[in-house]
């Protein structure tokens, strides 16, 4: 049996079974115009282990994400910096790289920029002014016509019958920006006629020079890799409408075929400290504000991941620091269970592989809930239940524990790796001493050699086991 889903369009749980021999998944990609954050993070890394987890079920998976290089953000942001817009998006789509790589993300089979794109989008648009979904403003702009789709509202859950859709929004304009909110359902631009606040930015279109606007280049660009209809599509929940409701109708009534996708796949959103993330708040981290803080590329991905996607995670320090636990005690059981098995590091590494190779062993339960709709807090989990039935270093358990690694993208190995200053002799001497105080329960001066270390800049972290010692 194949992995199954929640599935946005049908509201219910499904088996994914590709429509050829190749499962085909369209992820929405990056905006680059600034440094990604963790709630992006979270959407793409699900995504990543919602691939890993196909390819150990044995599909052949042709996974593409789009670069976003042309909007509303991108050309302003440029702008005002006075550098050509490629130049302004390639350094972001750099970052964007590295950080991906760094939170062990299997590269996309393919990742189109839309700038590269143009003219599968003048073509797309085209058809649906042919075709009469579409029609041009007096400026030269072209807008989509929501009345001539019939089923458009039926993937986010907008009542059709009590929608008013309109050629303009309430402000009496036509809907010109490339992302607004869920009340302004009118016509949307498919291609957004120069303006001088673009500078250099535009294209030659049939209908006047200007540049596409943001819904039409995920259309466009999932056909030519993937055609016309394919199997599942990804993203954030934010993106179930309009963007995704708006790709559904410029797709089915461009090229006439019905379902655009079979599978809609959406992520929750993520708080950070029970607060929603904003920079006023001062609580939108990047990568690196976690890297600066002494935390691993492992622990951040175990954190984010640390969640059911539909429910809204929960992103605290304590959890950064609990994922650091779990990751040092994973490696104290595959430890053990290799030095029985008369194997070393390298050898486990090898078997972190896509395997199939599940039935019959102690980690059957966690790859049961990772095929039941990525659940993959149950997970972690079963896998800490089964841990110690590693203690007979089973060869067949520990491939089994290899691959569902693998479907998580989590390596313990990089866990361990300090990212820290080195620990003073004081310091350790201190913390040492509140762990000791803390196992003779005099709690009392435990917590004032606490708060003395924190005064000094070093925060512990209690294991079942044994502490840890930071740098903040």
């Amino acid at each position: 049996m194949n992995p199954a889903i929640y599935n946005t369009l049908t509201r219910k749980k499904e088996e994914l079974a590709p429509s050829t021999d190749t499962f085909r998944m369209y992820c929405c990609g990056p905006t680059v115009y600034g440094p990604a954050h963790i709630g992006n993070f979270r959407t793409f890394i699900v995504q990543d282990a919602l691939r890993r987890t196909l390819e150990c079920a044995g599909l052949k998976v042709k996974h593409v994400r789009n670069i976003t290089d042309v909007d509303d953000k991108t050309i302003r942001e440029s702008r005002k910096l006075g550098v050509t817009l490629k130049e302004f998006t390639a350094k972001w789509e750099k970052k964007f790289h590295e950080d991906c790589k760094e939170l062990n993300m299997l590269a996309p089979t393919a990742e189109p920029r839309a700038t590269e794109h143009i003219r599968q989008q003048i073509e797309m648009i085209g058809k649906l002014i042919e075709n009469g979904h579409a029609y041009v403003a007096k400026d030269g702009s072209v807008y989509f016509k929501i009345a001539s789709f019939d089923d458009y509202g039926k993937l986010s859950g907008i009542d059709r019958e009590h929608m008013s859709t309109q050629s303009v929004n309430s402000a009496g304009e036509a809907n010109n920006a490339d992302e607004y909110e869920r009340e302004s359902v009118s016509d949307f631009a498919l291609w957004k006629a120069r303006r001088p606040e673009d500078g250099d930015n535009f294209w030659q279109a049939p209908w006047g020079e200007g540049r596409p606007g943001w819904h039409i280049e995920c259309s466009a660009m999932s056909k030519e890799y993937l055609g016309d209809t394919f199997d599942l599509h990804g993203g954030g929940i934010d993106l179930c409408f309009p963007h995704h409701e708006n790709e559904i109708a410029q797709s089915q009534c461009s090229t006439g075929h019905a379902p655009y996708v079979r599978y809609w796949f959406h992520s929750a959103h993520l708080m950070v400290e029970g607060a929603k993330m904003s920079k006023s708040l001062g609580n939108l981290y990047t990568l690196d504000d976690l890297l600066a803080k002494g935390y691993t590329p492992a622990q951040i991905r175990y954190a984010l991941l640390s969640g059911h996607y539909r429910q809204q995670l929960n992103f605290t320090f304590k959890g950064l620091d609990d994922a650091g636990s779990a990751l040092a005690k994973l490696r104290k059981a595959i430890d053990g269970a290799l030095e029985r098995a008369k194997m070393g590091e390298e050898d486990f590494k090898k078997l972190i592989a896509p395997k199939k190779d599940f039935e019959g062993t102690a980690f059957e339960p966690a790859w049961n809930a990772m095929c039941d709709d990525l659940n993959i807090p149950r997970a972690l989990g079963e896998i800490f239940s089964a841990l110690g039935k590693l203690g007979e270093g089973s060869v067949k358990d520990l491939k089994a524990l290899g691959s569902i690694l693998f479907a998580l993208g989590i390596d313990v190995f990089e866990a361990q790796t300090e990212k820290q200053a080195d620990i003073p002799a004081e310091i350790a001497e201190m913390a040492q001493a509140r762990w000791d105080a803390k196992k003779s329960r005099n709690f009392a001066l435990a917590d004032e050699l606490r708060q003395k270390l924190t005064a000094l800049g070093w925060s512990v972290l209690d294991g079942k086991d044994g502490f840890e010692v930071k740098k903040i």
